[in-house]
């Protein structure tokens, strides 16, 4: 029951942030073309970045519920890679256009409306910091980094109420566009990274967080195993691993001694929570079918 009951605070404060987030980047885009501030715009774009993640952590939170079926016989959660994928690609496509438009204000200074920026950035501090808020408390990873990023926004409205502020008292026409670049140039590094490791995963490369030599030694140094090979850790969304390979035994002489060498191999992997593993048993008379 406790554990259903979190699933649905979960679901509900996923939906409650990204309507609220989604909402705001509408007035952001509308608010930063009114006050001609391409900083408010570039903010924009982030938040837009924003909505999608949520709207694709929202989605996914109840999709990942879903059983393994024939059709995706691994289940559902690979799907935000592809969540994140199409977010990196919408966010780098949002920051080439805030960069040409920021290049174009430094070179012809546009003068921005300062109590507007002022008003969208009080604004931005109060809806983000709520959102962040509202997920701090969260259980699962999801909403926790989520949480993070969205105090990340709070520091960057920050940022453009005190550069609103100092507009108030002294015109420097370059403040806006120079803040919007450095705003999207901390974008683009964080999707880069994170579109990086998102290709990497896609691409079933070895998880960061686990060492394949170290796993094939801690299988050969039980007694009674002679080698192993195609030894394969790939990982479904970042989090949950999937471990497979032929594992060769010697010196087996009866069905007793066999068994309890494939259950101490098997124990072995358990510190490594893996969701899934598959493992081929071979004695040291057999030769392997893929060799």
């Amino acid at each position: 029951m406790g554990h259903h009951h979190h699933k649905n605070s979960s679901e509900k404060n996923l939906k409650l942030v990204f309507f609220l987030n989604l909402g705001f980047t509408i007035i952001e885009f509308i608010g930063g073309i009114y006050v001609n501030s391409i900083a408010i715009i570039s903010d924009a774009v982030h938040d837009l970045g924003d909505s999608l993640s949520l709207g694709t952590s929202w989605y996914l939170d109840h999709k990942s519920q879903q059983k393994s079926d024939s059709k995706f016989s691994f289940g559902y959660r690979r799907f935000s890679l592809l969540g994140a994928l199409l977010n990196s690609l919408i966010l780098i496509a949002g920051s080439v256009y805030v960069i040409y438009e920021a290049v174009g204000r430094l070179m012809a200074p546009e003068h921005s409306d300062a109590e507007g920026m002022m008003v969208f950035a009080i604004m931005g501090v109060i809806v983000n910091g709520f959102a962040a808020w509202k997920l701090s408390s969260g259980k699962t990873l999801n909403e926790k980094v989520i949480s993070w990023h969205l105090m990340e926004d709070v520091l960057g409205w920050a940022s453009i109420l005190v550069v609103a502020i100092i507009l108030q008292f002294k015109d420097i026409h370059y403040l806006d566009p120079a803040l919007s670049l450095v705003i999207t140039i901390y974008i683009l590094l964080n999707v880069f990274k994170r579109l990086k490791e998102t290709l990497f995963i896609f691409l079933q490369g070895t998880p960061s967080d686990i060492n394949l030599d170290e796993v094939k030694q801690q299988i050969k140094e039980i007694p009674g195993v002679a080698s192993t090979h195609h030894v394969h850790i790939w990982s479904q969304e970042g989090e949950h691993h999937v471990f497979t390979a032929h594992v060769k035994l010697e010196n087996i002489n009866s069905v007793e001694e066999y068994l309890n060498r494939k259950s101490e191999v098997l124990e072995s992997l358990k510190t490594y929570n893996f969701e899934h593993f598959t493992i081929q048993f071979e004695l040291d008379s057999e030769t392997c079918s893929l060799e």
